[in-house]
């Protein structure tokens, strides 16, 4: 019986920060999946491999872990002030959908250099040398976000001596500013409290912060789990329990931020909110063998996601992370010593982060200006991938 030949689809494969994912220009997109719908969602889980019940993404793109899991489209901006649209879409590895819940802060930083080289920024606004500024709209939570993307002969420079723990080489390094995270009219904290007593049926009742900047996230002390905030992915992902313990305070989370009415819903919505674990500072030596002391660090955070710990941090929870610590009195900024603070770096599995954020409070209630931190990315593969002609 004869079956339909492939087609292909240009696509560039790329690394931003310590993810990598899939990158589309919309309008190379076959028509059916230039809209938002299950003929675009049946292409980008057909791409990446999933679902996979062996949870090996052998016949796709995909790398098995939240990380690498991802697809980007980009698009010719027609807001005012901005260069190009962004979406996100986090595949799930072994269930057939695509949650379009949330931003991925990693791969915010490649979309900068993607924009450049794909036309997508206008000639006029790139240098022969120096930094270009590509302003971008992030779709999915309506967001601007700013890459400062190097420019060597009106080429992006992606080679450098820019090390980024949780990544194996070198490159060069891209400023990545989240601007204004937190909207006017939007709450920084969705229950209104810094902190919140969060009773999980059948596990505790933690004292935890819940904060909506970068992405929604819940904090939790380590301790209070267990745990004492060194921990690498072995340590929670060998554990089925353990994971099955920190989905049912996500769940449970996600109601009391009001994601969700109920806590059966999480499981069709694994991107958010992402759950936290923060400790004080203390030394552990990083998956890659480097030692971590903990007078180089202001606490120790572990974030899980997609249901397992990253191998680093996603940079959308490091936002979270940092506006959380600019302001005194939640669980993070506890564990980071308490006070005030323009900036924090963390300890995280593979190494350690430093981010900058600024907040005030505002006739009662707390705003976050803007949230910078270096990333880099790369272009790892250019071209086309190809999907049975029956996807979309």
């Amino acid at each position: 019986m004869p079956h339909p030949p492939q087609i292909k689809i240009p696509a560039t494969y790329m690394r931003g920060g310590t993810s990598k994912g899939v990158f589309f220009k919309l309008t190379d997109l076959p028509e059916a999946a230039r809209v938002p719908g299950e003929a675009r969602d049946r292409l980008l889980l057909r791409v990446i491999g999933s679902p996979d019940p062996y949870g090996k993404h052998t016949d796709g793109m995909g790398g098995a872990t939240s990380s690498t899991s991802k697809t980007v489209i980009l698009s010719k901006s027609e807001r005012p002030g901005h260069d190009v649209d962004y979406l996100f879409g986090q595949v799930s590895i072994d269930q057939p959908f695509v949650d379009w819940s949330g931003n991925c802060g990693n791969l915010s930083a490649a979309v900068g250099a993607f924009a450049v080289a794909n036309g997508l920024v206008d000639p006029a606004r790139i240098p022969d040398n120096g930094v270009c500024a590509v302003r971008v709209w992030q779709q999915n939570i309506a967001k601007t976000i700013v890459n400062h993307v190097p420019i060597s002969h009106g080429q992006v420079q992606e080679t450098g001596d820019f090390e980024l723990d949780g990544v194996t080489f070198p490159a060069a390094e891209v400023p990545v500013e989240f601007v204004s995270p937190i909207d006017e009219g939007e709450a920084v904290f969705p229950t209104g409290n810094l902190t919140d007593e969060l009773e999980v049926p059948g596990v505790g009742t933690f004292e935890v912060t819940m904060i909506n900047a970068g992405i929604p996230t819940v904090f939790l002390r380590a301790e209070d789990l267990g745990y004492d905030g060194t921990e690498l992915q072995p340590a929670i992902n060998d554990h089925p329990a353990a994971l099955a313990r920190f989905e049912t305070i996500r769940a449970h989370a996600a109601v009391r931020m009001g994601l969700i009415a109920d806590a059966s819903e999480a499981a069709a919505r694994q991107h958010t909110p992402k759950v936290a674990i923060c400790a004080a500072s203390k030394g552990y030596t990083a998956s890659s063998g480097r030692t971590v002391d903990a007078a180089d660090i202001d606490l120790n955070v572990r974030a899980l996601s997609m249901g397992k710990l990253h191998h680093a941090m996603m940079g959308t929870a490091a936002v979270a992370i940092a506006s959380a610590a600019a302001i005194p009195g939640t669980v993070v900024n506890l564990c980071a010593g308490g006070g005030t603070r323009d900036s924090v770096t963390f300890g995280h599995p593979s190494g350690t982060l430093k981010v900058g954020a600024t907040a005030s409070e505002q006739d009662g209630a707390w705003r976050i200006g803007k949230v910078v931190m270096s990333r880099s990315a790369r272009v790892l593969m250019e071209g086309w991938v190809r999907v049975p002609a029956g996807t979309v």
